[in-house]
This record gives structure tokens, sequence and C-alpha cells, in this order.
């Protein structure tokens, strides 16, 4: 990296700030990077197994909790979160509970945000670089090794939920986050206090009890996981419980109470799209692979691929109600699906036949 002119740190720190609002951002802070206690964490985590088949969670050892290992030269993190809660989308209890819809977690029905907010942070990177010439820095938004929610904890952006997301007292959980490694030497933010308290109302409500204990979570049980990031079968104790949800799960920011706070978002490019807040599950599994790369393009959601779209679908139509429609879309892919989906569509089809 490279060092930048001289500056006044606090009184760059403070534009800083009020450039991250103007290019979009709730709320920008600044974090050091010392994160001992949360290698421990993730030591302890990776160990036990509960990353399931995320491979990549080991992949970089300690570069993950030391930026410095990341991006030599970095001696701050400047941490930025954006809402992206929609206005215009269907609500989330009614189409959990239309169990003929198909229910996509909030964050992926508009465009991919990957590319919204790295766009914007690099606009507050060259923002910065116009102030005190050129200095070091990178650009991440979950693409690289990196404790993001740990930084922005530390970056005064919230605290880490017992359900393992970050909470902010005056927005919730319904926001996305990136940041900015940087070799500028910015004075720190301070964490805030954790305001969780006595409740319990996000493990209560996980449907597969993939919180385990309060600021404990085993992915290889978690929806999100199941059917986003696993790539194989889903288990078959878990396949009642994921119900209509076809990518990702919502629930426990559903029910936090410090959501109540949540403010939607002001970026049009998070509006649904393609009416994907509440499609007929029917509708959706009948789409060829070339519908699904056209009507995903933009979407975070095509990172999953048509095969685990379909192996979603399927379980999610064996939880559905039995109808003449559900029965002809499940058998119509029983012979030409993949291997994989042919195990799903069988077991969904046998859900029907005990309930006939």
């Amino acid at each position: 990296m490279n060092a930048a002119t001289a500056f006044d740190p606090e009184s760059l720190a403070a534009r800083i700030k009020r450039w991250g609002g103007e290019l979009g951002f709730q709320q920008v802070g600044i974090a050091e990077i010392t994160l001992a206690q949360d290698e421990s964490r993730l030591e302890r985590w990776l160990a036990r197994g509960w990353h399931g088949d995320m491979e990549y969670m080991l992949r970089h050892g300690t570069r993950r909790s030391r930026p410095a290992e990341l991006v030599p030269g970095t001696v701050r993190v400047i941490s930025a979160r954006m809402d992206y809660l929609p206005l215009t989308a269907r609500d989330s209890w009614s189409v959990l509970r239309e169990r003929t819809l198909g229910f996509i977690s909030r964050y992926a029905l508009g465009r991919d945000y990957h590319k919204i907010i790295r766009r914007q942070l690099k606009r507050l990177a060259h923002r910065i670089e116009r102030e005190v010439g050129s200095f070091g820095y990178r650009v991440f938004v979950d693409s690289a090794p990196v404790l993001e929610k740990a930084l922005a904890r530390d970056a005064g952006l919230g605290w880490i939920g017992k359900h393992t997301n970050l909470l902010n007292r005056h927005a919730g959980s319904w926001f996305f986050l990136g940041e900015l490694y940087t070799d500028l030497p910015l004075p720190a933010d301070r964490a805030p206090s954790n305001y969780c308290g006595s409740c319990t109302a996000c493990l209560d409500i996980c449907p597969t009890r993939a919180i385990v204990a309060p600021y404990e979570l085993d992915a290889r049980r978690c929806i999100s996981y199941l059917t986003i990031e696993h790539k194989g079968t889903i288990p078959v104790e878990f396949r009642k419980a994921i119900g209509n949800r076809i990518y990702g799960c919502d629930d426990c920011q559903l029910v936090c109470p410090w959501n109540r706070y949540a403010r939607v978002t002001a970026e049009p490019d998070f509006t649904p799209r393609r009416a994907l807040d509440g499609t007929l599950l029917t509708e959706l599994f009948a789409w060829t692979e070339a519908e699904f790369m056209e009507r995903t393009k933009g979407s975070a959601i095509r990172r999953i691929g048509y095969e685990r779209w379909q192996r979603n679908l399927a379980v999610a139509l064996g939880n559905a109600p039995t109808s003449a429609p559900v029965i002809t879309a499940l058998t119509a892919r029983k012979e030409s699906a993949s291997a994989l989906v042919r195990e799903h569509v069988e077991w969904a089809l046998e859900q029907h036949e005990r309930l006939g």
C-alpha cells in the first residue's frame, strides 16, 4: 500500500462518513484491525465442522481474521452498511404461509448487491483520493476472507446478535455490509453495547434449530446454507422444515424485535424483480435452464445454478398442498432432471402419496 499525503485524521474521518451518506450508505464507521477474540471463535467454529461444505472458510487461514495479512499495509478498515428491505415486496409471512408460492430471502429479490456496494465503495475511495492524494486501499463486498460482521461491530455499526447477524438499535438487521481496507491511520470508532438482553426469539423461531445456542450457528442445519451454499443432497431430516423457502431464510430477522426500527431502502436496484417476492412454485419449476439464466441475470440467485434451483423447488413442492398442478410439475421432471434433482423429486412425490 502507498501512504497518502499529510491530513488531519479526525477531520478526514468525519468527511468520509459524510461522503458515505451522500453515496447512499446509511452508516460508515472505522475499525481497528485487532480481532483476536473473533479469531479464536472462528477457529472453534471450524473445529466443530459447523462450516459444512464451505471449504473456503478454511482455505485462507488467519488472513480472514488478520486484515494486514490479507492486504499488507492495512491499519484500518472503513466499514459501511446499506439498507436493502424493499418497500414493494409482498409480506414475508404471507408468502411463507401460502405454500404454493416460493419464498426467497428479501436480500436477493433485487439486483445483485455485490456490484452495487462495490461500485459505491470505489466511489468513496476515489473521493478520499481526491482529498488526500494516492493511498492504499482494497474494496471487499462478501468476496474475500473478511470477518465483515466483526469489523462492522468494531466500526460502531452494530452488535452481533444471538442469531450471528449484525444488529443496529436504529435500523435492525436488514442491511448489506462492505469494507475498504486502508493504510490511512484514521481514528477508530467504538463497538456498541449488546442489546439482545434475555430475548430468544431468533432461537425459538429457527425451523431447523440451526442456532444451537445464543451466538452459536451450526451452518449445516441453516436453511440459508442448505439452499444456497450446500451443493449436494439436502438431508431428509431438514426437508419438511424448509417449507417453501427456495433461496435462503429470513425467519430469525422477521421475529427480531429490533427490526421494528428497520427502514425500507432508498436504493431502486433492490426493488423486487420478475415478481420473485411470491411466484407459484409450479411456475418456477417449469423454467428451462435458459429461462433460469435469463430471469436471474444480474441477481444473486444465479450463483446457485439451475440444478440447485430445481433441487430447492422440488423440496418446496414436496411441502406444498397436494394438487394436480403440483403432481404434474413433479412428474414431468422425474425422468428429465439430473440425478440430484430426481432424488428430491421422488421424495416430494412420496410426500404427496402419503397424504393421498
